[in-house]
């Protein structure tokens, strides 16, 4: 027992000197940041569009314990970033263009849109654009297709193959744990719940997802068509023959890309279009180096706020909505005086039907004090995610943005039959009155369920009416659209569920014209926090959660189900989790 408390007592030393080293390392690093100079981008310089990364709409950086030291570059990079390093590439003397390196991106459908309408409008500037690929994911060539010209390594491929939409079911799953889904729902095409209830889609979802994801590939098909001088019947025919299967030769014939080459072979075009001399390399920079080049411009007055809702709506996730601190952010905007107009930028499948209510009461705080408010959507702005977008002055969406999925729904598991029958765990007990206990260990009653239905169908009054209010629609038009349904960005132009087609800049635009100004600063909220504590407290809630593994052994299956169910907001405007590829 002693020599084990010893060594408990050094390993604990040890972590503990580690969390140390963390907190100096990353406070040194915040001391060196200030007044370091820019870097600078040198004449003839290429930015390098590397589309290996993860894009969220704000950079998010990670920590490894095992290095002690926070990694060398966001395991999120920022739209933002993007967004802003190709808009200063075109205005750098120095940078003579840009060179796609397709490495297996991974963002939304909206996201993506948004990096090639920005690529598309670099091109103004004369500058070039080239794309090279060992292989390209449909991902990837979607943004490269924008390029002046295409190469592919001569033993790589191009994926063009279309959509489809895959949903989980977990009925299966939960009968064999025992577990009862008891559901409430508003809502014909509202399927967030099918998957705890049924094995396979209903013919609603089926209808609405056949529906958003044949609009979405209609864009995108007719985008690469534009970009490849090819017909959207082509790109079809192209998608339905695997061409993934094809040799590279085969997609220079079939127009997809313009020529191969090996890796030297296209640092050596680059050298020649940059006029380096003899055989250095080319010059090329990050969206990191374009950015950190251009000196930030300070402004105290006239800023417009952009504020950042990604994530699920109090989800349990780190990098999830927190309706409260989100809101406070919002009438923190709302109310200073420096801030002349806000943009909600909105990225978000739904979830807590109160925390969306919050959230859209704080912005109604910013048209209160007499400032124009513009949502911008982003690949997501469904559910909970419209009801804080609808009250917004004006709407902007990207084509293949998905929204809509006006309804609302409560799930209750109960745990009865895995308590008795997989468990051997039986309950009793007395109560002073029938609904003394609504407890996850006992079915509710027909007059329980009765009184939760009309609870959740209250929900989705208010939530019709909000929408209705908003979007300046008579409640029952509105409801004719809602039930549930999920739709795509050009349908929901189409409804009058949004205002206009355009990016999260094109909502800042409008903002600024309604607001009069002509020179303003942009403010971004909520404010990125450090992610250094958290990331020690996981790691700490990590150590715990390894325990009691150990420790439950097989039961500890049981443990996660019944934890994630339990946290469960009773009432969600929540989109149903489909992966779309």
């Amino acid at each position: 027992v002693v020599a084990g408390s010893f060594v408990g007592f050094w390993l604990w030393l040890l972590i503990f000197s580690a969390i140390a080293v963390v907190c100096c390392v990353a406070f040194i690093g915040n001391l060196s940041s200030i007044g370091s100079s820019t870097k600078k981008v040198e004449k003839n310089s290429v930015l390098l569009l590397d589309l290996g990364m993860e894009v969220g709409e704000r950079d998010r950086t990670s920590y490894d314990v095992t290095s002690v030291l926070p990694l060398s570059s966001p395991s999120v990079v920022g739209l933002d970033k993007i967004l802003k390093g190709i808009e200063l590439a075109a205005q750098n003397s120095n940078v003579n263009g840009i060179c796609i390196n397709a490495n297996g991106i991974s963002a939304g459908f909206a996201t993506r849109q948004e990096i090639r309408h920005a690529l598309i409008e670099f091109k103004k500037s004369g500058k070039f654009i080239y794309a090279y690929g060992d292989s390209y994911t449909q991902s990837d060539y979607y943004i490269a297709s924008v390029a002046d010209s295409i190469f592919l390594n001569p033993v790589g491929v191009v994926d063009v193959h279309g959509l489809s939409a895959m949903s989980p079911f977990f009925k299966g799953l939960l009968d064999k744990l025992g577990i009862e889904m008891q559901v409430l729902r508003v809502g014909t095409f509202k399927s967030a719940v099918e998957p705890y209830t049924l094995k396979k889609m209903s013919e609603a979802n089926r209808l609405q997802q056949e529906h958003y994801i044949g609009r979405i590939w209609e864009k995108i098909s007719t985008d690469i068509a534009e970009a490849r001088n090819l017909t959207v019947g082509r790109i079809n025919e192209i998608a339905d023959g695997m061409v993934m299967c094809n040799k590279a030769e085969w997609t220079v014939g079939a127009g997809l890309v313009d020529g191969l080459c090996y890796d030297f072979e296209m640092i050596d075009r680059l050298r020649r279009l940059t006029e380096v001399d003899g055989n250095d390399d080319p010059l090329l920079v990050s969206i990191d180096d374009i950015v950190s080049a251009e000196p930030e411009d300070w402004h105290e007055s006239d800023l417009i706020a952009v504020i950042y809702a990604e994530g699920q709506i109090d989800g349990t996730g780190d990098d999830d909505i927190n309706s409260g601190d989100l809101a406070d952010a919002i009438v923190e905007a709302a109310r200073d005086e420096c801030v002349k107009g806000v943009v909600i930028r909105v990225n978000s499948p739904g979830g807590s039907a109160y925390g969306s209510e919050q959230i859209w009461k704080a912005l109604e705080e910013v048209k209160r004090n007499g400032k124009p408010l513009a949502a911008s959507m982003g690949d997501y702005a469904a559910s909970g995610g419209y009801y804080i977008a609808c009250g917004a002055d004006r709407i902007f969406a990207e084509p293949v943005t998905i929204t809509g999925s006006i309804g609302i729904f409560g799930i209750i598991p109960c745990f009865e039959n895995l308590a008795e029958q997989k468990l051997g765990i039986t309950f009793d007990q007395v109560s002073t009155n029938k609904n003394g206990s609504l407890s996850l260990m006992r079915r509710l009653t027909p007059e329980q369920l009765a009184s939760l239905q009309t609870m959740i169908e209250n929900g989705y009054d208010l939530f019709t009416r909000r929408c209705a209010d908003g979007r300046h629609m008579a409640l029952d038009s509105l409801k004719m659209i809602a039930e549930g349904r999920v739709w795509d960005g050009v349908s929901a132009l189409e409804l009058g569920l949004v205002d206009e087609h355009g990016s999260l800049s094109d909502a800042v635009e409008w903002v600024a014209r309604e607001a009069g100004l002509i020179d303003y600063g942009i403010d971004k909220y909520p404010i990125v926090e450090d992610k250094l504590i958290k990331y020690l407290s996981r790691y700490v809630d990590a150590e715990i959660e390894g325990r009691m593994r150990d420790s439950m052994g097989e039961l500890y299956k049981y443990h996660d189900v019944v934890e994630r169910l339990s946290k469960l907001d009773p009432a969600q405007c929540l989109m149903e989790p489909v992966e779309i590829e």
